[in-house]
């Protein structure tokens, strides 16, 4: 059971409203642990353990990010209104909104990995610490590992996915019984699935928009506009402190991962052995254990 936030509300966007969650002090005298939910098209749901932290002495802030969630909801937008940089500037508005700027750690999950990476490259003053948990570098390099893992599918499930993929039918019920096939060896081996993961993962589908556009119809099957990008050029340029997470058998696959071990100058990297893309659902007493060494080690 996390603990009760200290304060919810919005913060004006622009002409939009980002919805946010505190739990603890923001002016402790500790750095806030800022959580950059995955999707992009997620929620902060599937995150909300973090807010333990604070019981440990860190403020944590949950946020969900702009077309989803609490957030203000734009079904209508077109694929060039979704972008990197809107979701950075989100980013940097909330830090400024809440008045932590001086002082705040980034934890960015799968694709919010990369979205704290990218505003980490810009080298921010108040930015303490850098924590990138299972995201891949590059969605070139997130597909070629799909094809990897989906090799390795049980009998039938690929040529399920590909066949349903070849004929646009993703939403057909076999495609969707493959699909949790692949979720439940490399999303989250913990079943049945968390609350707070299951609340995320209906909330994509609620509204799709985002996921849709800049994904795709599920984790490995990125046909978005995201599928060429990625943060690997300028990461020696990142200042923070940085700590690497991954599961052993993560979508997330060690050799996604392996660009920031290389480029990062100040980086460890702890893999978890009985998890996938959810270490903090599915190894939680250990996973606090390595957030709470690294956030002293500030």
């Amino acid at each position: 059971m996390s603990p009760d936030p200290s304060a919810k509300g919005t913060v004006p966007f622009g002409e939009y409203r980002t919805w946010y969650r505190v739990t603890g002090d923001l002016h402790s005298g500790r750095p806030a642990v800022i959580a950059v939910h995955g999707g992009p098209g997620s929620t902060h749901d599937y995150l909300l353990s973090l807010a333990s932290l604070a019981e440990k002495g860190w403020p944590v802030v949950h946020y969900d990010q702009l077309g989803n969630g609490g957030s203000t909801h734009l079904p209508d937008r077109e694929a060039d209104f979704w972008t990197v940089e809107l979701f950075l500037a989100e980013l940097d508005n909330l830090i400024t909104e809440l008045g932590v700027g001086s002082g705040y750690v980034l934890f960015g999950q799968s694709w919010g990995g990369l979205l704290v990476a990218e505003h980490a490259k810009a080298r921010p003053a108040g930015l303490r610490g850098l924590v990138i948990a299972n995201a891949p570098a590059s969605y070139p390099l997130w597909l070629s590992e799909m094809a990897v893992l989906r090799a390795a599918l049980p009998p039938g499930v690929q040529e399920t996915l590909l066949r349903h993929e070849a004929a646009r039918t993703t939403d057909d019920a076999d495609y969707l019984a493959a699909m949790r096939v692949f979720y439940n060896r490399h999303v989250c081996r913990t079943v049945p699935w968390p609350r707070d993961f299951l609340s995320s993962f209906m909330e994509i589908y609620n509204d799709p928009t985002v996921y849709y556009t800049m994904n795709g119809p599920n984790e490995f099957h990125v046909i978005g506009t995201l599928k060429d990008w990625g943060v690997i050029e300028g990461l020696p340029s990142i200042e923070a402190p940085t700590l690497l997470i991954g599961g052993r058998y993560d979508e997330a696959t060690p050799v996604t991962m392996q660009p920031y071990f290389d480029g990062i100058p100040q980086v460890r990297w702890e893999i978890f052995e009985n998890s996938s893309h959810l270490p903090h659902l599915e190894e939680p007493e250990r996973f606090d254990e390595v957030m709470v060494e690294f956030l002293k080690s500030l």
